[in-house]
């Protein structure tokens, strides 16, 4: 799985034990290009919303105050700053901020509007059993959103890679983690999938859980969007 199964659950706790105390302003003001397009998509949504990998908590003052919104994250040293932030920011709309492993997500079938997952695909030690919960833990009708580094190995994008490449491993994230990692394990339907700045560094992925019975769709293309 194209470097992925090397990670393990001790391994990314370590570096993000390690990196809580500067990520903010070192990898997370990198990540802030993608998490703002993210956000500003799911803003125009209703309900309950869960972000997987909430880490230090950097969306939590930009969501829609109409959203309730659920936090996890596997790092407690991360939570505890997200906390904060909910405090010192007196956030009314967050539900909590539970430590929890994403591939076993402690909430029923269905229980979110929106799942959003913002630079979490390449930590977890298996992927594709992370996106099954995402999908089972979503609303019929609602929203999965996947922002995170896929691999390229041409141009510049292809060079940046390269030269993020030592950073990338010492946060625990491997940067040879391909987009067919996601597209093709789902049974989500893609509506829309598009690069983001910087430099088309990072991609939205947008899915649609489709109710049952109706007829499913697929996306027609980046930044395109079939179902509206």
């Amino acid at each position: 799985m194209n470097g992925i199964a090397r990670i393990d659950e001790q391994s990314v706790l370590k570096a993000y034990a390690r990196w809580a105390p500067v990520y903010d302003w070192s990898f997370g003001a990198i990540a802030d290009f993608g998490r703002k397009r993210a956000i500003n998509a799911i803003n125009q949504r209703e309900g309950k919303l869960l972000e997987v990998g909430v880490g230090t908590g950097a969306a939590l003052p930009n969501y829609a105050p109409h959203l309730t919104i659920t936090g996890i994250d596997l790092s407690p040293d991360m939570l505890r700053k997200a906390r904060n932030r909910v405090r010192q920011r007196k956030l009314k709309n967050i539900a909590g901020l539970y430590e929890m492993d994403a591939s076993e997500l402690r909430f029923d079938d269905e229980s979110f509007d929106t799942v959003v997952a913002m630079y979490v695909m390449t930590v977890v030690p298996d992927p594709v059993k992370v996106l099954a919960e995402l999908e089972r833990v979503c609303k019929p009708g609602g929203e999965v959103v996947i922002v995170n580094h896929f691999a390229q190995d041409h141009g510049i994008r292809g060079m940046v890679e390269r030269w993020m490449t030592p950073a990338a491993r010492a946060l625990g994230w491997h940067p040879d983690f391909r987009i067919e990692t996601i597209t093709h394990m789902t049974k989500l339907d893609l509506i829309e999938t598009r690069l983001l700045q910087p430099m088309g560094l990072f991609t939205m992925l947008r899915f649609r859980k489709p109710a049952p019975g109706e007829k499913t769709c697929a996306s027609t293309g980046e930044g395109a969007c079939c179902c509206g």
